[in-house]
């Protein structure tokens, strides 16, 4: 009959039991250098005081009390870990600020709250955040990727909290101040990556099928052809959901667009990527 508290030695490496039955002898103290095993060598994080040096750790195994971390950060966004799957990031948000809204398309994030409260709002479109909740300290939500999302400070303190990101969002080591720190470093990189983006889909070619999934929808990018050449609309105001006068995002609109505006003049500013096939 199996007993759970039957625990057995590991006959490839010592393991001796964490703890008994009667949870006497629950931790084992190293009795000389000898018995520490050099693998076991973590990334240590805190000082005698307790105070823990916040800086990005990754991708070295690592240990830290999070809740002590996330309180002793007043930084708007820390990186603490990062590896080439996942991010772990610490944030403090002011008295009346936000996140602001954003989408992440590719990837999963985790967040949990150790110190305030504050309102998370997320949905499919940035015009309909159709799901809101109050959260407090020691509370954690999850949002899926392509869901546009907002935290904003309720309380009367900073709200502190630890992100999760999987994939990494952020450049490893980064350290944003401020918020405002924060939106300058997004729009520098985002503006390199979309022209990198965009120049590498120049010559892409789509079929009607291809074009269709561009429809701005679950916050992937909002795509149109006019004669032939794929538009991208997702930063175009005129056209916010992914809709303008009844057009939608994901289709051949040329016979539309050349009957209501005409093309050259309308078309000469937004981004081409790439055209469609015939």
């Amino acid at each position: 009959m199996y007993n759970p508290y039957n625990t057995y030695q590991c006959p490839y490496y010592f393991n001796e039991p964490m703890y008994n039955s009667d949870f006497s002898n629950q931790y084992i103290p190293f009795t000389n250098e000898m018995d520490y095993d050099s693998r076991f060598n973590f990334s240590e994080s805190a000082d005698a005081d307790g105070f823990i040096e916040l800086k990005d750790y990754g991708p070295d195994p690592f240990v830290v009390n999070i809740n002590e971390a996330t309180k002793q950060n007043d930084t708007y966004r820390t990186a603490l870990w990062t590896g080439s799957y996942l991010q772990v990031t610490l944030m403090s948000i002011n008295v009346g600020e936000d996140i602001g809204l954003e989408v992440h398309p590719n990837l999963d994030q985790f967040i949990r709250i150790e110190q305030g409260q504050g309102i998370v709002k997320m949905g499919d479109r940035k015009d309909r955040l159709d799901f809101q909740e109050r959260v407090y300290d020691e509370f954690a939500f999850v949002i899926p990727a392509g869901k546009w999302h907002n935290l904003i400070n309720t309380g009367y303190e900073p709200l502190k909290l630890y992100s999760i990101y999987a994939p990494p969002q952020h450049p490893r080591g980064t350290v944003h101040v401020t918020k405002a720190d924060a939106q300058a470093a997004e729009e520098h990189r985002g503006d390199y990556y979309q022209k990198e983006q965009r120049a590498h889909r120049q010559t892409k070619e789509f079929t009607l099928s291809e074009l269709a999934q561009y429809d701005g929808a679950m916050g992937k990018p909002a795509y149109v052809a006019v004669n032939g050449i794929v538009y991208d609309v997702s930063d175009n105001s005129k056209w916010s959901g992914a809709t303008h006068f009844g057009l939608t995002a994901g289709k051949d609109l040329s016979s539309q667009f050349e009957s209501c505006h005409g093309v050259a003049s309308k078309l000469a500013k937004i981004p081409k990527v790439g055209v469609l096939k015939g």
